[in-house]
Order: structure tokens, then C-alpha cells, then sequence
């Protein structure tokens, strides 16, 4: 009785050991995750919106400048999860012609301004109350994220939440060109 006691007491042990094995896998690989982007090639679609003090913008008007448009909205966890490192890697950057530009898309100046406020964002804001540059990006995922080079053609694009770790791996060599 006493060997099929410890046998039965083995037993639990290894699926103990095997079941949180299993559990910090998951866990880190969780943890780790990030999206990266994926290397394109194609002109930067015209787009012309407004800024939240109400002034006409456009795209072109930053030819010349490395930008990282990002498609983004209130209510969306990632794109809420993103923006102090979006501001922290323009602050860092900004300097060397770099530029980022977020694109709210739907939502109106009441909506986004106290956003604006309390993430204490300092890159230009636009607003894009019809979703325009969703279809002109192709993209109705958010958050989006497009690296424009200073020729006006997406070098960059990500679908998805962007970590400090990929946006240092992947848009200063955009940057230094």
C-alpha cells in the first residue's frame, strides 16, 4: 500500500512540474509578444485631413520627413497601450526629421482632446471623423501603423499594438537613410 502511495505521490509531482511548465510558457510567451511589421514598398496615398485645431493637413505637406502615420481611437485598448511609447520614440527621434502623426479615426474634437490631455501627447493629432485614411491605407484594423521614408513610399507597415523593442529594431534604419 505504502509503494502505491508514493507511486500515486510521483504521479502528482510530475503533473505539477509539467502543468507549470506549461503555465510560465504561456505566461512568457504572452509577455513577449509584440507584432512586427512587415516590409512593403508603395507610394504613400494622398490624404489630406484635419489637425485638432482645425487647420487643412496633408500628407505631402511632410515629404522630406521620415513619418510613422498611426491609425488609432479612444476606445481601443492596444491603441491606448501604445501611445506612451509612440510619444516617448518621437521625442526621441524628432530631431533627426522624424515625424508621427496620429490619425483618430471616427471619433470627434470632444472625444479625442481629453485623450490628447491625458497621455500628454505633443506629435501632431488628426482628426479623420469619416475613416478616410482607413480606406486610402486599405486597413480598418486598429491600431495601424505606416512608415513613410522621406521619398513619400511605405517602407513599413504594422497591423496591431508596436513595442518600444520594434520600433527601435525596425524604423531607425528608415530614419538614418
Amino acid at each position: 500500500m505504502a509503494l502505491i502511495m508514493i507511486g500515486f505521490g510521483f504521479l502528482a509531482l510530475g503533473i505539477s512540474f509539467l502543468l507549470l511548465t506549461k503555465q510560465s510558457t504561456s505566461i512568457a510567451s504572452v509577455q513577449d509578444f509584440s507584432t512586427v511589421p512587415v516590409q512593403v514598398d508603395f507610394p504613400a496615398p494622398e490624404l489630406n485631413l484635419t489637425t485638432l485645431g482645425g487647420d487643412p493637413v496633408s500628407l505631402s505637406d511632410y515629404l522630406g520627413k521620415v513619418v510613422l502615420v498611426n491609425l488609432w481611437a479612444t476606445w481601443c485598448p492596444p491603441c491606448r497601450e501604445e501611445m506612451p511609447t509612440l510619444q516617448a520614440f518621437y521625442e526621441k527621434y524628432k530631431s533627426d526629421g522624424f515625424v508621427l502623426i496620429a490619425i483618430n479615426q471616427g471619433e470627434t474634437l470632444p472625444q479625442v482632446n481629453p485623450f490628447v490631455t491625458e497621455f500628454k501627447l505633443t506629435f501632431p493629432i488628426w482628426l479623420d471623423t469619416g475613416s478616410e485614411a482607413g480606406r486610402v491605407f486599405e486597413t480598418m484594423n486598429l491600431p495601424s501603423s505606416y512608415v513613410i521614408d522621406r521619398t513619400g513610399r511605405v517602407r513599413l507597415m504594422w497591423i496591431g499594438g508596436i513595442s518600444k523593442k520594434n520600433l527601435e529594431k525596425y524604423v531607425p534604419d528608415v530614419i538614418k537613410e
